[in-house]
């Protein structure tokens, strides 16, 4: 018989091995440390206590969720409801699943009523690789592929990459952190699924054990205002993760990413302290950011599917 409980700072070592055997075997890559997680029960907008659900056998968690309900509206207006979490494939086939997404829509609907009146309600999930067990939960609870999200990666040092010689790139310093959201804002303007960063929800990016502020890039114009940038994470030891790349709309067409994707991929192989740099692009992002990535030595090595379902109040 199981028992539930929300996600507290008492369970994150569970959690943490949960979520890491997760990784392994949907192949998700997305291993995290138990300070990382902890640092989640805490961001600004979410509540553990009505947000996050944990299923026990004793001791041993076998499931957890999580929900985030987005603050702002995204570009196409939804409410945008974030659903996360797993089950232990020992504990797959029981309907654990489905018990969860039945605790977790409600509550969806609920949050983003309360923050986004009369706005669409749009629910997300992750399905993984194509084949997975997610698959067939979430298509049983009606959702269905929306997106396809494509990871890559480049060995380090690898195949070296053209000099990039341009003293308007700077490493990332606190000072840049707000010019960088509303830079990030207006990159991320037409972005599928994307909104718009609050101050407190980007403190809780730039201020987050994995951020690591000495590799990202920043270029900037004579004015100093930020043109482009590559932000950097870092959650498995000697694997630089590319979280966020982004050029604002006005100064598109010059090659301005590619310049600082360049210099932040130059730079951490010359450091010596990385042995690949990964990360992630939407397989139909409008900017043609695959190619990109592709053209600075980047491969793909798995595409997982973001699920979706509209739901009414």
């Amino acid at each position: 018989m199981l028992t539930w409980s929300t996600l507290t700072p008492e369970s994150v070592p569970q959690w943490t091995e949960l979520t890491n055997l997760l990784a392994t075997v949907d192949d998700t890559d997305e291993f995290y440390d138990a300070e990382d997680l902890a640092e989640e029960l805490v961001e600004h907008g979410f509540d553990a206590e009505r947000d996050s659900w944990a299923a026990w056998d004793g001791e041993q968690m076998v499931a957890f969720g999580q929900l985030r309900v987005s603050l702002q509206l995204t570009a196409e207006g939804d409410a945008r409801a974030d659903l996360t979490g797993g089950v232990h494939p020992e504990w797959r086939g029981r309907g654990i699943g489905t018990e969860l997404l039945a605790r977790m829509e409600p509550r969806a609907v609920e949050l983003a009523t309360e923050r986004h009146p009369g706005a669409p309600i749009l629910l997300r999930a992750s399905g993984g690789k194509e084949g997975s067990d997610a698959w067939p939960l979430l298509t049983d609870r009606g959702y269905a592929p929306a997106r396809y999200f494509t990871d890559m990666k480049r060995d380090l040092p690898g195949e070296a990459t053209s000099a990039v010689d341009d003293p308007r790139i700077r490493p990332f310093t606190p000072e840049l952190s707000e010019p960088l959201r509303l830079a990030h804002n207006d990159a991320f303007a037409t972005h599928w699924g994307s909104t718009p960063q609050t101050p407190e929800r980007w403190a809780d990016t730039i201020g987050a054990r994995s951020f690591r502020a000495a590799e990202s890039r920043v270029l900037m114009d004579d004015d100093g205002a930020v043109l482009a940038y590559v932000l950097c994470g870092e959650w498995v030891a000697r694997e630089l993760y590319i979280s966020l790349v982004g050029t604002v709309q006005a100064a598109r067409g010059q090659g301005l990413a590619r310049q600082v994707l360049l210099a932040t991929v130059a730079d951490a192989a010359a450091s010596g302290t990385y042995d690949v740099v990964e990360l992630g692009v939407d397989s139909a992002n409008p900017t043609g950011a695959g190619n990109l990535y592709a053209s600075v030595g980047f491969t793909p090595i798995r595409t997982q599917a973001t699920f979706t379902k509209r739901r009414t109040r």
